[in-house]
């Protein structure tokens, strides 16, 4: 589960980590209200930031600098509502619902700082690097010299010595250590009260005040284990169901994982590894996979009946692939439901259906009797072969 940049600095704060002031605005007139608030406690500048689950909004206009209040209502007229494209909305974007007018920070230089679950050493992996504001992916593929990566144990968590080599890494030297090592036993403890897996802060400023100079978390991105979300009532709170495609939040009422995506080729399968050889053997043969959704191992009539009406809410879907191997659901079991929910729901795209396991035989007896147009498959590639010709028209 994601949350926006401004209740990711509410959290960091009640945690400790040092962060950025402000307020959240759902129209000019609030945005115009917080930066006069701003203004009065003596800020200079204020900034204007919009609000969605997604990176690189500056490079898309979505961050900007406001010098006086009239600037920063007009600044927010200009970003509310409109839609962002970053490389991670995807070219659709994201339309702007919400700002976050901020304190502007005296920087003396950026950085990039996170923290995420790594499952293959089962510890938590520090990603860190000298340039902050950057697509990290972009920098460690064509400067990996630059990116400092370590572990931290789950069990003994961060040490001294952990902040001293991010801090001489930094350029920030032994002036910083503390500083160093605290943000990185305060993410740490972050992590342990949250259920979060991953943390990112990009960029980690440092900045001046009066003579002083510290680090700062300047912009905040949070994930959550969405298995742990339910020992948080808090926490799920802050989820916004305007960030998510319609269609997976409605696939999560009936426990189905589902992610749009934007082919035409739409796809059902039981199991998550299943699921993804289904999409490549689908590109292999040229087709485009309109979704990843995965019915389970418990993969009930019911369920089934959903997916298919999620799968076809979406207009660019022009053929369906079932591909289900029935261990703990039998294969007749699943070709009733495939069945009924054909009928109930009146598919009116080509449907081919790929069967394996107990009962199989049976299974693909009950569909080629049904007297629906329903395509079936022994392998994969031959399923994948059919619907990518379906989905041609031919």
């Amino acid at each position: 589960m994601k949350i926006h940049e401004h209740q990711a600095k509410e959290l960091f704060r009640e945690t400790g980590i040092p962060t950025t002031i402000g307020k959240v605005a759902f129209s000019v007139d609030e945005a115009r209200k917080a930066a006069q608030e701003l203004f009065d406690k003596g800020n200079s500048v204020v900034v204007v930031k919009a609000q969605i689950h997604a990176g690189g909004r500056g490079k898309a206009g979505g961050v900007k600098l406001a010098r006086s209040v009239d600037e920063a209502a007009k600044l927010a007229g200009e970003i509310l509502g409109k839609v962002l494209v970053t490389p991670q909305t995807g070219p659709q974007g994201q339309e702007v619902r919400r700002l976050w007018i901020e304190s502007g920070s005296k920087i003396e230089k950026e950085f990039y700082l996170s923290m995420l679950v790594d499952r293959k050493t089962q510890a938590l992996s520090v990603l860190a690097a000298a340039e902050g504001g950057m697509d990290i992916e972009e920098l460690a593929h064509s400067h990996p010299e630059k990116i400092l990566s370590f572990s931290i144990s789950l069990v003994s968590g961060p040490k001294t010595f952990h902040g001293r080599n991010l801090s001489h890494f930094l350029g920030l030297g032994e002036a910083h250590v503390a500083e160093c090592a605290l943000f990185l036993q305060k993410i740490y403890e972050f992590f342990w009260k949250t259920d979060a897996s991953m943390v990112e802060i990009n960029p980690l400023a440092l900045v001046s005040e009066g003579a002083t100079k510290k680090l700062l978390a300047l912009d905040a991105k949070v994930t959550f284990d969405d298995n742990g979300v339910f020992r948080h009532p808090k926490l799920k709170e802050l989820f916004d169901p305007t960030e998510v495609d319609a269609k997976e939040l409605e696939a999560a009422k009936y426990d189905l994982n589902f992610i749009a995506l934007d082919g035409s080729i739409g796809c059902m399968v039981n199991g998550a590894g299943l699921a993804m050889a289904t999409m490549d053997i689908v590109k292999t043969y040229g087709g485009e996979p309109a979704n990843f959704l995965d019915v389970g191992g418990g993969a009930t009539a019911e369920k089934v009946r959903e997916a298919f009406k999620i799968i076809l809410k979406d207009p660019k879907v022009k053929a369906i692939f079932v591909n289900i191997f029935g261990g703990i659901m039998k294969c007749d079991v699943i070709a009733e439901g495939i069945i009924s929910a054909s009928k109930e729901i009146q598919l009116h795209v080509p449907l081919v259906v790929r069967l394996e396991g107990t009962n199989v035989d049976l299974g693909r007896k009950m569909l080629e009797t049904s007297g629906l147009k329903i395509h079936t498959a022994v392998t994969m590639a031959e399923g994948a072969e059919k619907v990518v010709k379906a989905m041609k028209g031919n």
